[in-house]
């Protein structure tokens, strides 16, 4: 069963938020209303309606990094991620994890990088080789 995923959040301003997802990101704006705003988020549907964000913490160990936990993220073919990577970079936004290699050489090798919304939200974008190393063990 293939199927798209969706998922709803809150924002602090929405010209704000649509200016990073649609302007930084790159994601496609959808639908909206004055209270929320949807896009395509890298093939799935992210709704940002206005209220407060979610709370995080730090306390998701992953390889040698602590990640803020919950976030919200995607998987991109490596070439994509290399060039979101460059983009965030020349946009200077400010990463929480810097683009980096995780689990190199062990089966799931990836690369990673995590950074904030204007709202807080954390955001982790992973990019394969090739997506069969995604469940890998």
């Amino acid at each position: 069963m293939q199927s798209l995923f969706h998922l709803a959040i809150h924002v602090t301003d929405l010209d704000e938020a649509c200016a990073f997802y649609g302007g930084v990101l790159g994601c496609r704006e959808g639908r909206s209303a004055e209270t929320w705003v949807d896009f395509d988020f890298f093939s799935h549907q992210l709704s940002l309606h206005l209220g407060t964000p979610f709370a995080t913490t730090r306390t998701g160990k992953v390889g040698d990094h602590m990640v803020m936990m919950p976030h919200i993220g995607a998987v991109l073919r490596l070439e994509d991620w290399l060039a979101l990577a460059d983009r965030l970079q020349e946009a200077g936004v400010a990463f929480d994890i810097p683009p980096v290699v995780r689990f190199e050489g062990e089966p799931g090798e990836q690369r990673t990088m995590f950074f904030f919304d204007p709202s807080g939200n954390p955001i982790e974008i992973k990019g394969f080789r090739d997506f069969d190393g995604l469940f890998a063990a």
